[in-house]
């Protein structure tokens, strides 16, 4: 099976908003696969399937793999999310992003939240988050609705950001930060 790409800035397509999934089948359980192995090959704890060209709701998250000392995988695959709640008090963590690699910033958000979605069967899931996984959650939600984490910047740190990438893509090289 080969290995899914995932695209990176300037690559507009990262800015689609993302059609939601009509139908839970094997063909998308492989998929979900595809991605999962994606996201652990990058290596990351959150993929979205529009950072690989794929732009329906899905997100594939793993953040137990990053904080267990032994490395254990414990996926989590959310169809069609939503988020129904978002706290009123805010963490921060500083992110980083497949599609952005290697460059990270701090990014303050809502320290809860609540999300709605199908699991990998078709069966509604509602799960509360909170610290690493709810920042993962939200992050990989935005990427569903064509954001991405420096949005979440000021306006000069974001165009930096995008201005290094897209002279990095036209020499052919990685930006430098």
């Amino acid at each position: 099976m080969a290995q899914l790409n995932i695209i990176t800035l300037p690559d507009r397509s990262l800015r689609r908003k993302s059609a939601p999934v009509e139908r839970i089948d094997d063909d998308l359980r492989t998929f979900l696969d595809r991605m999962l192995e994606a996201m652990y090959e990058a290596p990351g704890i959150g993929l979205a399937a529009v950072q690989v060209g794929e732009p329906r709701r899905i997100i594939t998250i793993d953040v137990a793999h990053k904080e267990n000392e032994e490395g254990t995988k414990s996926p989590i695959f959310l169809i069609n999310p939503e988020i129904l709640w978002r706290s009123d008090d805010t963490g921060i963590y500083e992110e980083g992003c497949l599609s952005i690699p290697e460059y990270y910033a701090e990014v303050e958000r809502p320290a809860k939240v609540r999300v709605k979605y199908l699991d990998r069967d078709g069966r509604e899931q509602e799960m509360e988050a909170d610290g690493l996984l709810a920042t993962c959650i939200q992050h990989e939600v935005d990427h569903l609705e064509g954001k991405l984490f420096i949005d979440h910047l000021s306006k000069l740190k974001r165009d930096m950001v995008v201005r290094k990438f897209s002279k990095a893509a036209k020499e052919g090289r990685k930006p430098v930060f």
